[in-house]
C-alpha cells in the first residue's frame, strides 16, 4: 500500500500531541469527544469538556438539593452519591478528572511501570493523575471502596492535588493522615473512610475514563458539586441549565417568602404556576435585587417559560 508522505509529519503531530496521554491509561481523545459528544463549548487537548470558571464559580451557591431536582427532571438518575466522610466543611466545584484504580496484578503492574518510566512518570500510579491536575479541576477517583491499603492520598499528595488544582478530591477509597490534611486551608477530602495503612496492592488502570462512583456514573469534564449532603456529578452539557435552574429555585423561594410576609401574595399563589400579576411582581423584585441575580434576563424568561410547578 502507498503512503501518503505528505500526512506523515500530521501523523508524528498527533503522535506527539496525544501519544503520552493514550498510553498513559486514557481512552483516546476521540472516544472521549464521543461520549461527551452532547458538549459544544471548549476542550482541553485531551477532549475533556471545559466547563468555564464563572459557571464553576456560581455553582457553589446553588442548592445541592434543586441540582439533583433538575437533573432528575432531565432524565438523569444516576449522578448523586453519599455516605461520606470529610475532611474540612469545605463546598467545592470543578471539573472532573477521574481515575480508575483496580486490585493489582504482578504482571500489569509491571508494565504499566515500566511504560510510566519511559514516559518520565516517577512514583505509584496513585500520583499520576495528580500530575494532570490544573486548576478548577478536581480529582476523582474510583478506588472501588478499599479503606485498609487503600489510601490514595496522605498529606503530601493532598498538598500536591490543592497547589495544583485548588480544589478537594472524591475519592470511593481511603486517605491517611487526616490530621495532616485537615491543616490543608481550603482543602476538602470526600473519601469512604481513613486509614493509617499505606496504599498496596492496587494500580491506575484508566486515566480520564468514565468511572462510577457507588451508585453514580462520572464523565471527565462533568461539573462536580461537592457539599454537606453529597456528590452531585452534573453532565458538562446540563451545567448551564442545571445551574441557571437552581439559582432560579433560589431566587422564586426568595421573593416568595417576602410576599407571603408582607401579605402581598398567598402561599398557594407562590407554589403553584404564576399568573401574569405574579410574574410581574417578581421581575419587579428581581429589578430591585439585582445583587441576587447571576443569569441573564433571557434565561430567566426561558425557564419562567417552561414552569409548571
Amino acid at each position: 500500500m502507498a503512503i501518503n508522505k505528505k500526512i506523515i509529519p500530521v501523523v508524528i503531530a498527533l503522535l506527539m500531541g496525544f501519544g503520552n496521554a493514550v498510553l498513559a491509561q486514557t481512552i483516546p481523545r476521540e472516544e472521549l469527544i464521543f461520549l461527551t459528544s452532547e458538549w459544544k463549548g471548549e476542550r482541553f487537548a485531551d477532549g475533556r469538556p471545559k466547563v468555564s470558571d464563572d459557571l464553576l464559580a456560581r455553582a457553589k451557591d446553588i442548592g445541592l438539593d434543586d441540582a439533583w431536582t433538575a437533573l432528575k427532571n432531565l432524565g438523569y438518575v444516576n449522578q448523586f452519591e453519599s455516605g461520606w466522610k470529610t475532611v474540612n466543611d469545605v463546598v467545592f466545584t470543578g471539573r472532573a478528572v477521574t481515575a480508575m484504580y483496580m486490585p493489582s496484578r504482578p504482571d500489569v503492574e509491571k508494565s504499566i511501570k515500566e511504560r510510566g518510566a519511559k514516559q518520565g512518570r516517577a512514583g505509584n500510579t496513585n500520583s499520576w493523575p495528580i500530575d494532570i491536575l490544573v486548576k478548577g479541576d478536581v480529582y476523582v477517583a474510583d478506588g472501588f471502596g478499599k479503606i485498609g491499603a487503600g489510601t490514595l492520598m496522605g498529606s503530601t499528595l493532598g498538598n500536591s492535588i490543592f497547589s495544583k488544582s485548588g480544589n478537594g478530591v472524591v475519592f470511593d477509597a481511603s486517605a491517611r493522615d487526616v490530621e495532616g490534611l485537615s491543616e490543608i486551608k481550603g482543602f476538602n477530602a470526600f473519601v469512604r473512610d481513613f486509614h493509617p495503612s499505606f496504599l498496596e496492592s492496587e494500580v491506575l488502570m484508566g486515566l480520564n475514563t468514565p468511572i462510577r462512583i457507588g451508585a453514580a456514573i462520572v464523565l471527565p469534564g462533568d461539573l462536580v458539586l461537592a457539599k454537606r449532603e453529597g456528590v452531585l456529578f452534573i453532565p458538562a452539557q446540563l451545567a448551564e441549565q442545571v445551574v441557571s435552574v437552581a439559582e432560579f429555585v433560589s431566587l422564586k423561594d426568595d421573593f416568595g417568602f417576602e410576599m407571603v410576609k408582607t401579605g402581598t401574595f398567598k402561599t398557594g399563589q407562590i407554589d403553584s404556576e404564576w399568573t401574569p400579576e405574579v410574574k410581574q411582581a417578581f421581575y419587579k423584585w428581581v429589578d430591585a435585587h439585582p445583587d441576587k441575580v447571576k443569569m441573564s434576563k433571557a434565561t430567566m424568561e426561558k425557564i419562567l417559560e417552561k414552569r409548571t410547578w
